[in-house]
């Protein structure tokens, strides 16, 4: 199987927010797009099935050194990258967002908590705003304001995903919810875990999403018009997931004991309209 088939099957079969964004891309950045999503899977793999099967974490750090000697093959001279996918990653992306998507998954082998919302900040960056800021070098840009549109979208979009899988999370160990904001709202670790779904619960959701809003306006009020065909599949990625934050607000957070998704139908109607949008150079 070649790299870019690899790449390709793997994003297909996570049925991602992303894989439909995907598709409004030309065939070569979209094959690139494939690459950096696969990237990222086979990455973030390492971390999530580490933590499911108890592996040690010295075994897990051991793994993600390899793959930064991998990205570091894509860039220096001598032997190309040993692994079918990461071949095709030198599409025009820098080295850095790469290896700071490695130290973003360092981070949860580590099992790193947060205490402030500004020490969340640059996990967040490392595991999203950085997979944004490889993206925009695959569509294009003129305008420089596309990086801080890529970070701040990468910031919203993490943030979303803390709120859809915290109770997953819990269960595994995992809070990625800032210790400050569970103490003000009075829900301790053990209450996610436990699934515990009660007004102080509600009222730190609301106060999550509140957070994830501030940064999807941050990079609307970014986003460079004059790149507006190019970043189009940006814009998609950014506004189903925005529908998604809205749709677990309106089912008021039932997020500890399922995982809130959209109907395709939906995601497709979305990725219409920002195709649309782009086409005749209109930012809804």
């Amino acid at each position: 199987m070649t790299g870019a088939n690899l790449v390709a099957r793997l994003t297909r079969r996570s049925r991602s927010n992303f894989y439909y964004a995907f598709l409004a891309l030309p065939r070569p950045r979209r094959d690139a797009l494939y690459a950096v999503y696969a990237f990222c899977r086979t990455v973030d793999d390492i971390a999530d099935l580490g933590a499911e099967q108890g592996t040690d974490p010295r075994v897990l750090r051991e793994e993600l050194e390899r793959w930064r000697c991998e990205v570091a093959r894509c860039y220096e001279p001598g032997p190309g990258p040993e692994h079918p996918g990461a071949g095709r990653l030198e599409f025009r992306i820098p080295r850095e967002p790469l290896e700071a998507i490695i130290d973003g998954v360092a981070m949860d082998v580590a099992g790193v908590r947060y205490e402030t919302a500004d020490d969340l900040y640059p996990y967040c960056y490392r595991v999203a705003s950085a997979v944004g800021l490889a993206s925009i070098e695959i569509f294009g840009y003129t305008d420089r304001h596309a990086r801080d549109y890529a970070v701040n979208l990468g910031i919203a979009l993490q943030l979303t995903n803390i709120i859809r899988d915290v109770g997953a999370d819990a269960r595994s160990g995992r809070v990625y919810i800032p210790q400050d904001d569970l103490r003000a709202f009075g829900v301790a670790p053990d209450d996610l875990k436990a699934g515990r779904s009660n007004a102080e619960f509600l009222r730190l959701m609301e106060h999550q999403a509140a957070r994830a809003h501030s940064f999807y306006r941050a990079a609307h009020d970014a986003f460079p018009r004059v790149d507006a065909r190019s970043l189009v599949a940006a814009e998609i990625m950014g506004r189903i997931y925005h529908a998604l934050l809205r749709e677990i607000e309106d089912r008021r957070f039932p997020v500890l004991d399922e995982r809130v998704t959209l109907p395709a139908r939906r995601k497709i109607a979305i990725a219409l309209r920002c195709w649309t949008s782009a086409r005749l150079g209109a930012v809804a």
